[in-house]
């Protein structure tokens, strides 16, 4: 035990001396004229760093950060992202002219893939009434831009016509058979009249799908060359949901300003062509879009149904 105390008391001692002699160097150094260049080369590399100060300030400044600790309720938990475009919305309950909302809503989107373009409409509809039911397609004066996959249910001589106009399966029992098997690489399925009794049994595995054909849909039809185009150039179909809601997918946010203005055009002149008979009183009660991860914008109904369409141009 005594040889520890003599040892840690040794150490202290040495500590202290240590202290002394660093302190007594120092102000030896600080007397002594002959570290003048030492001092220059410090003066030298203040300079430098002022410089490089200096050009850091003219150029871009990067996009703020933020601080989590200094946010808020709902936005501590939300995105960098969210957070710098969330001041470029006005706010859902403003409604703005539709070509000026399209170019805030590609501005929005900035997502490192090619974002869609997606309308929600309001109706005053109840789905649960057959007279205010509303199910049909539109076909967009600029396309969807995707690709689309036809299959064609038919037989005869129409498969030769079916393959002619671009259709990517064609077939009549042989590609039944493959659709109840499990094939299913094809984004719509068209028939003839004739198919549609040897349709019934795809109905599990089209029906949850959205895929088996539908005269409402424009999928059964006897003149395929007409039908199949439409749909390559971009007729699309468009129901509401229970809640009297659409939702459409119009293009995408690299579309130029004026096609998605099109396309915007074209379903709203749809929607009004096809207004159901027993929809009563007002028959719009919002319009947004938005981009797939954007925020919102609201569209003012009544100056879009005021705009020339592509029929009225011509």
């Amino acid at each position: 035990m005594a040889a520890i105390m003599d040892l840690t008391v040794s150490q202290v001692s040495c500590s202290s001396l240590h202290t002394v002699s660093l302190r007594n160097a120092k102000s030896h150094i600080s007397s002594v004229t002959c570290f003048e260049p030492r001092r220059a080369r410090t003066v030298c590399k203040v300079s430098l760093t002022t410089t490089a100060e200096e050009a850091t300030a003219e150029a871009p400044k990067a996009a703020a950060k933020f601080d989590r600790k200094t946010l808020k309720g709902p936005d501590r938990h939300r995105s960098r992202r969210f957070l710098s475009i969330q001041g470029l919305s006005p706010g859902r309950k403003v409604e703005l002219e539709a070509l000026d909302a399209i170019k805030m809503m590609q501005s929005t989107a900035t997502a490192s893939f090619a974002e869609k373009a997606e309308v929600h409409l309001r109706l005053n509809l109840d789905p649960k009434y057959a007279d205010q039911q509303l199910r049909t397609t539109v076909s967009l004066p600029a396309g969807t831009g995707n690709t689309i996959r036809l299959a064609v249910l038919c037989q005869g001589d129409n498969e030769a016509l079916a393959k002619a106009a671009g259709a990517d399966f064609v077939g009549s029992d042989d590609l039944i058979n493959e659709i109840a098997g499990g094939m299913m690489d094809f984004d719509i399925l068209i028939a003839t009249p004739d198919m549609m009794p040897k349709c019934a049994r795809l109905g599990r595995q089209l029906g949850p799908r959205g895929l088996m054909p539908n005269p409402k849909a424009g999928t059964v039809s006897t003149d395929l060359n007409a039908t199949i185009n439409e749909f390559k150039m971009g007729k699309v179909e468009y129901r509401c949901d229970k809640t009297g809601i659409v939702h459409l997918a119009f293009g995408l946010n690299n579309f130029s300003a004026e096609d998605l203005l099109s396309n915007l055009k074209a379903i709203q002149e749809s929607v009004d062509l096809n207004r159901p008979s027993g929809c009563k009183g007002v028959y719009w009660k919002s319009m947004y879009i938005c981009s797939t991860m954007g925020p919102s914008f609201r569209i003012n109904v009544g100056a879009l149904r005021a705009l020339a369409g592509a029929d009225e141009k011509a």
